[in-house]
């Protein structure tokens, strides 16, 4: 593989120089680490001894271009780089499916919370898209059995090919459908349950930043007039598909909480509860089934 060798001083111009035409200077950093290979602790010290030398692993003049397109067209880094870190691995991803965001790597961390690596239940992961989360889930829980859906044949393409190559030995299967129909067989069986809807208003869906809003499939941002059609379709068909006992946890809009804690409560969940995001915001609904 080629390698472009160049100094600390050299980098930190070319980075002054692309900021001046707008973006983000976390943005740019992350585009230096992911397709550069300059790591953000490399970066760092070099403010600090601008005259070590660097091995990039794309060229500036590349790098350059990808920021061009990045902000004249609106597209995410992560689309044009085609690659997105999440946890502890590196997935690819498309416009097929939502990228990756870092606050559901919290809805992870509650799931890990209310089982063991000993689990040996059934999970799902309902609408997997890139299969971030079911790809977590076979990594942490290596005896249990899981199942991704997804209603998006592409989006289905993407998380087998992701969880091939970052969990090659995982007991997963993939099912193409709506939430749970396409896991009728295990109905009644499932005991941990994991959904990052779309769950943004419709009225809501136009005024999104238009990084987010031309390039990531409405099919899985949006949720309806109040944006909670997925959510209610996620909770009622819980009553039936899963075991005595299971965990159901959900991602919802920042202002859904009440009303999706309603929903559970409604459908004869226990134990509900909701959790804060990165921003100490209602982010997550978690109930139990009785």
């Amino acid at each position: 593989m080629k390698t472009f060798e160049l100094s600390g001083k050299e980098v930190l111009l070319w980075r002054k120089k692309l900021l001046l035409k707008g973006g983000r200077s976390v943005d740019l950093d992350w585009l230096l680490d992911i397709c550069g290979g300059l790591r953000w602790s490399t970066l760092q010290k070099l403010h600090v001894d601008p005259s070590r030398s660097l091995l990039l692993d794309q060229s500036l003049d590349h790098l350059a271009k990808l920021w061009k397109q990045h902000l004249d067209g609106q597209i995410p880094l992560q689309h044009l780089v085609g690659r997105c870190p999440w946890r502890d691995f590196e997935l690819d991803v498309s416009p097929f499916a939502l990228i990756p965001r870092q606050e559901t790597e919290i809805l992870l961390d509650l799931a890990l919370k209310k089982v063991d690596s000993k689990f040996s239940g059934l999970w799902a992961d309902l609408g997997t898209g890139s299969g971030a989360i079911a790809i977590a889930l076979a990594r942490s829980l290596p005896v249990a059995i899981g199942h991704a859906v997804d209603c998006c044949e592409d989006a289905l393409s993407l998380a087998r090919g992701n969880i091939k190559h970052l969990a090659p030995n995982a007991k997963v299967s993939f099912h193409l459908g709506s939430w749970w129909e396409p896991l009728r067989p295990w109905w009644g069986s499932l005991s941990l349950v994991l959904a990052n809807p779309p769950y943004i208003p419709t009225a809501v869906l136009n005024n999104l930043e238009p990084i987010v809003r031309d390039n990531e499939p409405h099919l899985a941002l949006c949720g309806g007039l109040d944006g909670l059609n997925a959510c209610r379709d996620i909770v009622r068909g819980s009553r039936e598909a899963m075991s005595q006992g299971g965990w159901l946890m959900l991602e919802h809009h920042y202002d859904q909480s009440f009303a999706v804690l309603d929903l559970m409560k409604d459908a004869g969940l226990k134990d509900i509860e909701y959790q804060n995001d990165l921003n100490g915001i209602r982010r997550f609904a978690i109930g139990r089934q009785p």
